[in-house]
């Protein structure tokens, strides 16, 4: 009998522990979904049902008189913001509560290659950001168009090779991305588009494989934080890309090589020696750093994660969109070939950048599809949203929902319609800032954003200028979200779509 209820009282105990915190929402009167032990109401996100960024649309659209709503990730509570207003202050006003992004275990030194100015928090953040605000100014992304255009040439070659027949508009932007970050990033030429076997193409697919163990560390991370916060997510790849990078910093012997890519930039930033700044996190303290090979791989990595996957997805999402358009496509072909005839029949940065309509369609894919389905903060230190009569504490994290912003009938007539035209200045209505983000907000919005853009947009330019797209037969028009997508989106199946050769009608 003493065994049974010592039996019974340790379950009891684990049932309590695993619902610790759920009052935390109902105390503060904040409309929730009921919570289960443990998984709080991310259970379908850890069964591999559900993205993060469905759960986050599904939760926005059953509450929609609710300007904030509840949720719960394992024991962690976190806030969901409905309101782009809040959204707005969260990112942008009142950023000081909000400077962490909270995407790594609290109270625990990030995994050396999350020491980048995506996932970095705090002083480190701002360190990172103010050494490397320089390496995207106008003038040094023009010095860097010529080898976005030699990439792109090869991606108009490998799309008119593949004329005639069904290929994956997903693998072959992610072809196109990987080459720009090997020539950008890495001064290699990775030659993703014409080999199928390249080191550098089985390296970026292998970050973003998600397997069982990556898995079961994230989950383990969530429901057990004491126990497994520090388990290390990225250490099967962080050997050898540490090795890549070296291998490129010994090649230079740690001198700008004059290419003006990536690593040229961070080499320049790091002559400067210490940078000193006020310390975001211990006012009125100073910090310092100085950028070490450690830091230095670790933002070339982001560099890759971020060009490799979010350009990829928006390029890829958008000749999906304009295949199911052919109006919308002949427009954009049309403004294509007037450009390069008044540019001598070339892809140049001035050429890039007068493809407005062009442009407009890479927006409107994003909206429909943003790269980045959420954006995520943590609090740091008690927050009050008078308005709501609502305090959070420090360590609650606020998602803005972007997904669901983007395609809310409150803020877009006919939402769900792909209408490239939204996107003039003339027709974007008073909220579109508001509730269009998709390069996020504030001081840690996208730092890479014209780059992105820029290569992306020469991408769009040299497949439309040579080819036409059409819906493979049979490949669904909505394709289903990858349940396992985390911070970037990413369909299943991708996109499979029929290439048409076609003539310039300028030429």
């Amino acid at each position: 009998m003493l065994t049974l209820l010592l039996a019974a009282g340790a379950l009891l105990a684990l049932y309590l522990f695993g619902k610790r915190n759920f009052s935390y929402w109902r105390r503060r009167g904040v409309a929730h979904d009921p919570p289960l032990a443990f998984f709080g109401n991310n259970a379908r996100n850890y069964f591999m049902r559900r993205s993060i960024t469905e759960l986050a649309v599904e939760l926005y659209r059953r509450y929609p008189t609710e300007r904030v709503v509840g949720f719960y990730r394992a024991n962690r509570p976190e806030l969901l913001l409905r309101d782009p207003a809040l959204a707005r202050r969260v990112l942008a006003t009142d950023f000081a509560h909000f400077h962490r992004r909270g995407m790594t275990p609290q109270h625990r030194p990030p995994e050396p290659l999350l020491r980048n100015l995506f996932f970095a928090d705090g002083d480190l953040w701002r360190l990172l950001r103010q050494h490397m605000t320089p390496t995207f100014t106008s003038g040094k992304l023009k010095a860097m168009f010529p080898l976005v255009v030699e990439r792109a040439e090869k991606l108009q070659a490998r799309a008119l090779a593949a004329a005639g027949g069904e290929t994956d508009a997903r693998d072959l932007m992610a072809r196109y991305t990987t080459d720009f970050i090997g020539a950008c990033g890495f001064g290699l030429d990775t030659d993703a588009l014409s080999d199928d076997d390249s080191a550098f193409r089985r390296l970026g697919a292998r970050i973003f494989r998600v397997g069982l163990f990556e898995i079961l560390v994230l989950v383990l991370r969530d429901l057990f934080p004491a126990l497994f916060g520090g388990l290390r997510v990225l250490w099967p790849i962080e050997k050898d890309f540490r090795r890549l990078v070296d291998d490129v910093l010994r090649r230079r012997a740690g001198e700008p090589s004059g290419r003006h890519d990536f690593i040229d930039q961070l080499l320049e930033c790091r002559k400067k020696g210490l940078v000193e700044i006020d310390s975001i996190e211990r006012p009125p303290e100073r910090v310092r750093l100085e950028l070490d090979d450690e830091i230095v791989a670790a933002q070339v990595f982001v560099f890759f994660v971020a060009g490799f996957e979010t350009s990829s997805s928006a390029t890829s999402m958008t000749l999906h969109l304009l295949a199911h358009h052919p109006a919308a496509q002949r427009r954009a072909q049309a403004e294509v070939d007037a450009v390069l005839a008044r540019h001598g029949g070339r892809l140049s940065y001035d050429a890039v950048k007068e493809m407005t309509y062009l442009e407009w369609t890479l927006m409107e894919g994003m909206r429909l599809f943003p790269s980045l389905g959420f954006l995520m903060r943590e609090c740091a230190r008690a927050y009050t949203f008078e308005e709501l009569g609502l305090t959070v504490d420090a360590g609650v994290r606020v998602m803005v929902p972007l997904q669901a912003l983007h395609t809310d009938p409150q803020y877009w007539e006919q939402p769900d319609e792909f209408r490239p035209e939204r996107h003039e200045p003339a027709r974007q209505g008073p909220h579109y800032k508001l509730a269009f983000l998709p390069f996020g907000g504030g001081p840690r919005a996208c730092i890479g954003e014209r780059l992105g853009l820029m290569q992306s947009l020469a991408g769009l330019a040299a497949v439309l200028a040579r080819c036409t797209v059409r819906p493979a037969p049979g490949a669904p028009r909505h394709p289903r979200v990858d349940p396992l997508s985390g911070v970037v989106q990413g369909v299943r199946g991708g996109l499979p779509l029929l290439f048409e050769e076609r003539t310039p009608a300028a030429s």
